[in-house]
């Protein structure tokens, strides 16, 4: 089963030209695309504000960067049940902006912004491996630092492979 981290890299407007200015990223969002190529799961400021699926049935798929990640059954029902008990949670704008200026992690309860939401979504279901990729020690989580952990992950992980075969 395969499920995706999409990086938004298209223009867009003046607030992702922001995002990926202050975050020296090409990236401004992601989204976690669920194995069924139309579900997509995240949080934007820019829509509801709030932790949500929806079905994108036709996306351009030129204005998005992927990094495929190979899931299990029982990773896929926890990263379902971490969107439960999460879903409708708010934007975190004091976290995404604190973060940028301060050398350490600012967590409001039930908020988060749309790379940390996935980072603890993959790292709770063992998708990122907590001993090599410390999500704990990134105060930034921004898009582009989320691109430099899946890329970390997506390795470790076919190593990992690579020595069970």
């Amino acid at each position: 089963m395969l499920i995706k981290i999409a990086f938004y890299k298209a223009d867009g407007d003046y607030i992702n030209r922001i995002v990926r200015w202050w975050s020296k990223s090409p990236y401004s969002h992601a989204e976690l695309v669920m194995p069924d190529s139309k579900t997509w799961i995240g949080i934007s400021p820019f829509l509801k504000s709030e932790v949500a699926a929806r079905e994108k049935n036709d996306p351009n798929l030129n204005d998005w960067d992927f990094i495929d990640f190979e899931i299990t059954e029982e990773q896929h029902r926890i990263i379902m049940e971490f969107y439960d008990e999460t879903k409708g949670d708010k934007y975190d704008w004091v976290g995404m902006f604190l973060s940028q200026f301060i050398p350490f992690s600012v967590k409001q309860e039930k908020r988060w912004y749309c790379s940390e939401w996935i980072a603890y979504a993959l790292r709770i279901a063992g998708v990122f491996d907590w001993r090599i990729i410390k999500i704990y020690d990134q105060h930034d989580l921004s898009p582009g630092t989320l691109y430099r952990i899946a890329c970390e992950a997506l390795v470790h992980n076919q190593n990992k492979k690579t020595d069970k075969d």
